[in-house]
């Protein structure tokens, strides 16, 4: 009976308020505010390296980078490349507060196929709260929140807190990043982990954010760390 309700809530949903394209205005399709036109440009990454997720040629366990330099993590799920056109769509979510651009990036990263082993708990990276009251919202939390539900994993919204506000990494260098995040998180107290956690956030970059709460959940006595985001961007000075 809950199911049909469910499903005729769906439905009535859809018919008063029908799914719009948020790129382009057509009609949306599959139960998602997109069109299969725009839709169909979405750049996957499923050529990629295993550790960090950068694209390439051909699938590798570790890339040059991280053959030179490994993340402090084991295993990295990315399934996309911030590119056009899903880079439109994370611009207006985390800095337009458009949330239905979130929930659409968020229905997106529940359909690709899902990593195995799951972790055991998603830990979302936070935001510094002077940052998170301009801002309006967590980008990663908003993400994770619908993925740990479809995954059936447990997500604790605040095992990280940012003790220290840094600089928006957007516009600095690799070296710089790293230099920016050091010593800026810290595990909150009481807040014990098991042996297994995916560490979420929207964007990996150079990966300095997602490897500096790595290393606090490491120092934690956590075993195995994922690194997740929604997409893959190119490293800032890559040639």
């Amino acid at each position: 009976m809950d199911a049909l309700l469910a499903t005729l809530f769906a439905r009535t949903a859809a018919w008063l308020l029908p799914w719009r394209c948020l790129l382009c205005g057509a009609p949306g399709a599959d139960g998602l505010d997109l069109c299969a036109a725009c839709a169909a440009e979405l750049p996957r990454n499923r050529s990629c390296c295993a550790r960090c997720a950068l694209p390439l040629p051909a699938p590798a366990a570790l890339c040059g980078r991280c053959q030179r330099r490994a993340p402090p993590w084991d295993a990295a799920w990315v399934p996309f490349r911030y590119a056009w056109p899903l880079d439109r769509l994370e611009t207006r979510f985390k800095f337009g507060r458009d949330l239905a651009a979130g929930r659409t990036l968020a229905r997106l990263w529940q359909r690709e196929a899902r990593p195995a082993p799951l972790p055991q708990l998603i830990v979302p990276v936070p935001l510094h709260p002077r940052r998170l009251r301009t801002r309006g919202h967590n980008q990663a939390l908003e993400l994770a929140r619908p993925l740990a539900a479809a995954l059936g994993v447990s997500l604790h919204r605040d095992a990280l807190r940012r003790v220290r506000a840094t600089e928006a990494q957007t516009e600095l260098a690799a070296v710089a990043r790293r230099r920016n995040v050091r010593g800026a998180f810290a595990l909150r107290e009481g807040v014990a982990l098991p042996a297994h956690v995916a560490l979420l956030d929207d964007v990996l970059t150079t990966g300095a954010t997602l490897a500096e709460c790595a290393r606090v959940l490491r120092r934690a006595g956590v075993r195995r760390v994922d690194a997740w985001a929604l997409a893959r961007a190119p490293v800032p000075g890559a040639r």
